[in-house]
């Protein structure tokens, strides 16, 4: 049988992170784009980041019909967060320019690239990425290349990036009380022998 889930954080009503997710207002828009194979999974950040950004919204699919659209909010310029090949490394935003609409894929990094192959449009969005050296809290995976973070934290970085001198460090509570969560359940013997 399983548990009574928060209709809203969709994790157990015994470990709701409602109380910690914040509403922050961004100059920025989010549109995080989560493959579906992400959607149950125990950490889902997304969730969690277009729950605490009230400029955000979060749309799951692997092809997305209504992606003209949603590439093309009236007011906003999109670009994807996105590190390869023509990425620019965001910077302080300064002045007047048409705000941002930040485009987020969702998934491991494999699904996330899928999500550009089957999305062309998407793909043929101008890329930016985050300045080297960042360090991810996720301290419950792997991550698949140096200065790789989840969802919550590369959205965090970047809006602090563009949205300067805006704070949206409060993002990552909700997350923060995940992992610890996670860590408390699995026992701090087993957290370091798997995951130190």
């Amino acid at each position: 049988m399983s548990r009574p889930l928060c209709p809203r954080c969709q994790r157990p009503l015994s470990h709701c992170l409602c109380a910690l997710i914040p509403s922050l207002n961004s100059r920025t828009r989010v549109l995080i784009l989560q493959h579906p194979s992400e959607v149950k999974h125990a950490l889902n950040t997304a969730r969690l980041a277009a729950l605490g950004l009230s400029n955000a919204e979060l749309c799951v699919g692997e092809r997305f019909d209504e992606l003209a659209t949603l590439l093309n909010p009236p007011g906003y310029r999109s670009v994807l967060l996105f590190p390869g090949e023509g990425a620019t490394v965001l910077q302080t935003q300064g002045g007047v320019e048409l705000p941002v609409q930040l485009v987020v894929p969702d998934g491991t990094w494999r699904k996330a690239s899928k999500l550009l192959h089957v999305n062309p449009e998407l793909a043929a969005l101008p890329r930016v990425c985050l300045p080297a050296g960042g360090e991810s809290r996720y301290r419950l995976r792997k991550a698949p290349k140096e200065g790789a973070l989840s969802t919550i934290e590369a959205i965090a970085q970047a809006l602090e990036l563009i949205d300067a001198p805006q704070q949206f460090g409060e993002l990552l509570k909700p997350f923060e009380a995940l992992i610890e969560g996670q860590i408390a359940a699995m026992g701090e013997e087993t957290f370091q022998r798997n995951h130190l």
